[in-house]
């Protein structure tokens, strides 16, 4: 048998896991702490410094009182980030996509133009037998 396995029971196993758990979960929030902190605009150099010192010297203390005087902030720059990517990737579709709705939205402009006179029967049937192309 083992002797390891005897010395160290199921509950120390599950309590060292937990322990790591948390301590990787502290570690994320320190570097989510430090990525919001550095991608404000709306604090200054010393201000950023300040909280960096505060982070680092007393860490669990720093974090959280980052996160509670700053979390409603927090939230309005992230939703802001996605609000603006999500209005970038919608223009993007819009500029690949091309505007209009394709063959229908040609034959729509050459009828318009026919109307006006601006082209002939002639012109206006190949316009449209190029657009259904």
């Amino acid at each position: 048998m083992l002797p390891l396995a005897a010395d160290y029971p199921l509950l120390n196993i599950i309590w060292t896991m937990l322990v790591f758990f948390g301590l990787f979960l502290w570690i994320a929030l320190i570097f989510r702490a430090f990525i919001d902190l550095y991608g404000r605009h709306d604090i200054s150099g010393w201000g950023k410094a300040g909280w960096t010192l505060v982070i680092i010297v007393i860490p669990l203390v720093g974090v959280c009182a980052y996160f509670l005087i700053d979390g409603k902030g927090i939230a309005e720059r992230e939703m802001a980030k996605a609000q603006k990517q999500q209005g970038e990737f919608k223009d993007y579709v819009r500029d690949v996509a091309g505007s209009g709705n394709g063959a229908a939205d040609d034959i729509a402009k050459a009828k318009e133009l026919l109307d006006s006179g601006a082209i002939d029967a002639d012109e206006f049937s190949r316009l449209k037998a190029k657009a259904l192309s």
